[in-house]
């Protein structure tokens, strides 16, 4: 009866071990999902800096363009002023 006894004993702290490695588990799980979620917004945030880096850049390259534009308009109109004397 007592080998039965301490043979249910040793199993018992085996199940307990085990319930609480999967306890554990869950606990490290959960922890995991939220870094997930934290890193998914995370991603969105940088996406949404990366459209807005790109549309910059866009904007940016516009504006040169229309400022060597006007420059060269400016040149013409110098010159031109230049042409009369005035």
């Amino acid at each position: 009866m007592t080998s039965e006894l301490e043979r249910i004993k040793i199993l018992e702290s085996k199940v307990t071990r085990v319930v609480d490695y999967i306890n554990k588990l869950l606990k490290e799980n959960e922890r995991l999902k939220q870094q997930i979620k934290e890193l998914k917004t995370e991603k969105k945030d940088y996406e949404g800096q990366v459209k807005k880096a790109e549309k910059l850049d866009e904007d940016l390259k516009k504006y040169m363009q229309d400022r060597k534009v006007i420059k060269e308009k400016i040149e013409t109109i110098l010159d031109q002023i230049d042409k009369v004397g005035i």
